[in-house]
């Protein structure tokens, strides 16, 4: 079947554009399931190991408790957290990365690095513009 080079062209376009919405929209769930105050802090302090609720609490400074108890039962439903009770002593509850967890480490590797990269460029930036100011 021929078809004309317009639309040709404009199914390109709409294929195109579907394929970007996808792409956006999965970038946007995955910055959803880390984003907030105190998501990374939380995956920070549990990957030195697992971890008991009032030592997670005691290393992510000011979280007050009722939000760590909600921000590890929505990491345990994404499958980043899981629960781990002892057994033998059902007082003695434990918090610990899942292996799916894991994946998550480049990833933040990656943001500390655009991080530091976007200070020291900000901070250039500024004496840049310090110095051409003091020039008038």
């Amino acid at each position: 079947m021929n078809t004309p080079k317009n639309a040709t062209s404009y199914i390109q376009q709409v294929r195109f554009a579907s394929k970007c919405k996808s792409e956006i929209a999965s970038i946007m769930d995955a910055i959803y399931m880390i984003s907030g105050k105190w998501r990374i802090p939380i995956l920070l302090a549990l990957m030195e190991g697992n971890k008991r609720f009032s030592e997670i609490q005691k290393e992510v400074h000011k979280i007050a408790s009722k939000v760590l108890a909600h921000e590890l039962k929505e990491m345990e439903l994404n499958g980043f957290v899981k629960k781990k009770t002892d057994d033998q002593s059902h007082a003695k509850t434990e918090y610990q990365l899942t292996d799916y967890s894991s994946s998550l480490k480049p990833i933040i590797k990656s943001l500390r690095d655009f991080s530091i990269q976007h200070r020291k460029k900000m901070r250039e930036e500024s004496y840049e513009t310090k110095n051409s100011l003091a020039d008038y």
